[in-house]
């Protein structure tokens, strides 16, 4: 009984820095796929979109996005909540890369010329959970829109 306590109260080892890199990107993948479900149309415009940028964002090889997004896709379909993907946001990254995501979830809300009012509103939520300031939010629209 004492021994179940203790390890209740130990520190858990420290994942290594692959499996750190590959939930951050799998976390950030899964956001940009919410993006682009978030009007209920999971247009193939927004999807091309997103496949174009995680390159760019995520420093990934070409050949990487479609494992990527197919992972991120069934992590987004048992998810309860943005948390289990914010959370490994704001652990693993600064907010340099944190605006960088929020400016790609805007390019792919316009991606399909529309912005939902379900695609900004799960902007603005996922901007606050991830402490982005509004301003750099702005921006990231503003940039988006052009």
């Amino acid at each position: 009984m004492i021994h179940v306590l203790k390890s209740l109260f130990e520190h858990t080892p420290q994942e290594s820095e692959e499996s750190r890199e590959r939930n951050l990107r799998l976390a950030a993948a899964a956001l940009l796929v919410e993006t682009a479900r978030a009007d209920f149309d999971e247009s193939s415009i927004e999807m091309s979109k997103l496949a174009q940028l995680l390159p760019t964002v995520l420093e990934l090889e070409p050949a990487e996005v479609h494992n990527l997004v197919t992972a991120a896709q069934e992590r987004v379909e048992d998810a309860t909540s943005l948390y289990e993907f914010t959370r490994v946001i704001n652990e693993g990254w600064s907010l340099d890369q944190k605006v960088a995501l929020v400016s790609a979830m805007w390019a792919v809300a316009y991606a399909d010329g529309d912005v939902d009012k379900y695609e900004e509103h799960l902007i603005r939520n996922v901007a606050d959970l991830i402490y982005v300031p509004h301003s750099d939010y702005i921006h990231c629209k503003l940039t988006a829109q052009m």
